[in-house]
């Protein structure tokens, strides 16, 4: 039994014509009579009943084709896989902040060291990076928030801090020049939050319930998927945010934001590196792993 075999009988099952079959694998149809002939002799049971006006699949034959689909998928599989090995090719998937603001340094950091090794790279949020790795999308994930899925190999990698972002204006300026504590004065100020998913959103939940405080309280105008949205949209005017340092960082700069503070308890994290724990990594990943050990992050 080989794969040309089972090729032929499972174009044969779906065209339900030898000859149909036989112009779709482009070989002769005498061809893909003796491919079904040997795999009948094979396993020493009849597939197809077939007559000059008529063809029938036997419940063998049903059963075969369903094998056959599978191993046939498996076949591609393998194939792409040893494929992607070959252009040492890494699938990283990555949440906003370190899609955003500490891979591209990385990459390009590695990327000089090893110029044969390339990166494709799929963003979403936290929860979306896991969903993808366990569905094996991705080599390597970069997360805001720990997982504890026993599936996973999950390890901090660079740290962050939560803050608040507000428009630079008079009426925040003057919070800026208090010495007490404004962030409840803040809060009720309109309020753009992340979506769920994300840990950044989770890290901003965790505070306002340490804080005591409930959606509902808040006076919420928007939920973004997009940091550089929401920095614009604070910049602009619309409302307040609680977003990560690291992405404030230039806007801060330009002062085109004001930055408060949040106690140390509720605003500083981690950032996570995930992969599964039964995946066999290529040699290449396992490079990139070890570079990120060693980088100052």
């Amino acid at each position: 039994m080989d794969f040309k075999q089972l090729q032929s009988f499972v174009t044969v099952v779906q065209e339900e014509s030898f000859t149909q079959a036989a112009g779709r694998l482009f070989v002769s149809q005498s061809t893909v009579s003796t491919h079904i002939h040997q795999l009948e002799s094979e396993l020493n049971t009849k597939l197809i009943l077939r007559t000059t006006k008529s063809l029938q699949i036997t419940p063998k034959g049903r059963e075969l084709y369903e094998y056959a689909l599978n191993i046939l998928e498996l076949k591609e599989r393998m194939i792409q896989a040893c494929s992607i090995e070959s252009r040492r090719i890494i699938h990283l998937g990555a949440s906003t902040i370190p899609s955003a603001y500490i891979l591209p340094q990385l990459l390009a950091d590695f990327g000089k060291l090893h110029q044969d090794i390339y990166f494709i790279i799929h963003q979403s949020d936290s929860q979306g990076i896991i969903n993808g790795l366990k569905d094996g999308l991705f080599n390597l994930g970069f997360i805001g928030m720990s997982c504890e899925d026993s599936d996973f190999c999950c390890q901090p990698f660079c740290k962050d801090r939560m803050v608040v972002i507000t428009p630079v204006n008079e009426h925040f300026l003057q919070y800026k020049q208090q010495k007490e504590n404004v962030l409840p004065e803040l809060l009720r100020e309109p309020l753009i939050l992340r979506e769920k998913g994300s840990g950044s959103k989770k890290m901003a939940d965790n505070f306002l319930a340490h804080s005591g405080i409930s959606e509902d309280e808040l006076q919420i105008i928007a939920r973004v998927n997009d940091q550089e949205t929401i920095k614009n949209l604070v910049a602009g005017g619309m409302g307040i945010s609680i977003i990560s340092e690291k992405a404030a960082h230039n806007f801060l700069q330009e002062k085109r934001l004001l930055v408060f503070e949040l106690p140390q308890a509720f605003s500083e994290r981690s950032l996570y590196l995930i992969y599964r724990k039964n995946y066999l990594l290529p040699s290449y990943v396992k490079e990139f792993l070890g570079f990120i050990s060693q980088s100052k992050l």
